[in-house]
């Protein structure tokens, strides 16, 4: 990749992840509303929730978070690729 290729990648990959987060968040939220019932996270210092509930909940977001941002990186990869004939490695 040229040193101009690298200076137009890198602010696009870095607007794209902070899309991609914000999404991720969204995503997470609704699969954790539509599969627990309820609208929030549980909080892991909540000593209420069960060890079991308080996994569970992370895993599945860390799960979603990594789908969503491979899914982002590949697709602002892929575009950039069309646009400057250059992948972006």
């Amino acid at each position: 990749m040229s040193a101009v290729s690298k200076v137009m990648y890198k602010p696009l990959a870095l607007a794209a992840s902070v899309g991609g987060g914000i999404l991720a968040g969204a995503v997470f939220g609704q699969v954790w509303k539509r599969v627990a019932g309820e609208p929030e996270l549980p909080d892991p210092k909540d000593l209420s929730r069960t060890d079991r509930e308080v996994f569970i909940a992370a895993a599945v977001q860390g799960t979603i978070f990594g789908l969503v941002r491979a899914a982002v990186d590949r697709a602002g990869a892929r575009g950039y690729r069309k646009l400057a004939h250059a992948d972006p490695r």
